[in-house]
C-alpha cells in the first residue's frame, strides 16, 4: 500500500500473504471518529486493551475487562465497516484455559463484528492458539514484551537482553506461528532478535519498538499525534503535537465566554 488512501479492504488471508512485501501499518483506534480518520491509511487498526491507559486513565492495561473492549470494539467497527478490525484479549480473559479463551474471543466476534483477536504469550499459549483458529477465530499473536505481564517482567524495559532469553522469544515465535497465528506482534526487543524472527516465521512480523526491519509497524494513535503524553516510549516518532493544540483552543474558547465575545442568539439562529 503507498500513502495513498486504500481502497480495498484487507482481509486476515491478504494480511498474513503480505509477507515479506511490501511493509503492513497498523495503528491502534478506540473510538468510531478516530477509526474513521485512520483506516482510509492503514491495513488494520488493533482495538489495543491501552484504551484502559489511553482513555480511562488506568496505571496499566491490567484492569481492562472483556465489557470496555467489547464497547469500544463495537465503536471502532461501527466507525470503519469496511476495515480489517483485530481486539486484544483482556488480562484474565483467556489465560485460564482454550475454552475460556474462545469463550471470551467468539463473544467480542460475535457482538462487535470484528475480524480477529490477538493475545499475548508464546510457547505456553500454543495451545490454546490452535483451539481457537480450529475453531474459526483469526488469533494475531504477541511476543516480546507483553504489557499484561507488567508485574512479573518488573518493568517496560526491552527483552532479550541475554542470549539464552533472545532464543526463548525465537521459540515463541515458531511455536505461535505453528499453532496458526496469521500474524505476530513483536514488541520492545533488539533489532538483531527482530530480524532473525522475522527470517524465521512464515507469517508477517508488526513490530512495536522491535526496529524497522519488522514486515510492518504499528503505534498507539495517541502517541503518533501526541494526545497521550502521561508515558511516552522512546521508540514513539510523534507527527503531531496536537495536546498543545487542543490546550490553545480551549484557553481561546475560554477567554471568549468570559469576555462575552461568544456568538448571540441572533447570530447563531438567524
Amino acid at each position: 500500500m503507498s500513502v495513498q488512501a486504500k481502497t480495498q479492504k484487507m482481509s486476515v488471508p491478504t494480511f498474513r500473504d503480505r509477507k515479506g512485501s511490501e511493509k503492513l501499518v497498523m495503528l491502534t483506534a478506540y473510538t468510531a471518529p478516530m477509526a474513521r480518520l485512520l483506516t482510509p491509511y492503514v491495513d488494520a487498526l488493533l482495538v489495543g486493551d491501552s484504551v484502559g491507559m489511553v482513555l480511562h486513565g488506568l496505571p496499566s492495561t491490567l484492569g481492562v475487562t472483556p465489557e470496555m473492549m467489547i464497547l469500544h470494539s463495537a465503536a471502532v467497527r461501527r466507525g470503519a465497516p469496511d476495515a480489517l478490525v483485530i481486539a486484544d484479549l483482556p488480562f484474565g480473559s483467556y489465560q485460564a484455559s482454550p475454552q475460556q479463551a474462545y469463550e471470551t474471543s467468539a463473544r467480542l466476534l460475535a457482538e462487535t463484528g470484528i475480524d480477529a483477536v490477538k493475545l499475548e504469550g508464546g510457547t505456553e499459549m500454543a495451545d490454546t492458539i490452535r483451539f481457537l483458529t480450529q475453531r474459526g477465530i483469526p488469533v494475531m499473536g504477541h511476543i516480546g514484551l507483553m504489557p499484561q505481564r507488567i508485574n512479573q517482567m518488573g518493568s517496560y524495559r526491552a527483552q532479550g537482553r541475554s542470549a539464552e532469553a533472545a532464543e526463548q522469544i525465537k521459540q515463541d515465535a515458531i511455536a505461535v506461528t505453528n499453532a496458526g497465528a496469521f500474524a505476530i506482534v513483536v514488541e520492545g526487543v533488539l533489532e538483531t532478535i527482530a530480524a532473525d524472527i522475522t527470517r524465521t516465521v512464515s507469517v508477517p512480523t508488526i513490530g512495536i519498538g522491535a526496529s524497522p526491519v519488522c514486515d510492518g509497524q504499528i503505534l498507539v494513535s495517541d502517541d503518533l499525534l501526541g494526545l497521550f503524553s502521561d508515558f511516552r516510549p522512546k521508540f514513539v516518532r510523534r507527527y503531531a503535537d496536537l495536546s498543545n493544540e487542543i490546550s490553545t483552543a480551549v484557553e481561546a474558547y475560554a477567554k471568549d465566554v468570559r469576555s462575552g465575545a461568544f456568538p448571540s442568539d441572533k447570530e447563531c439562529f438567524k
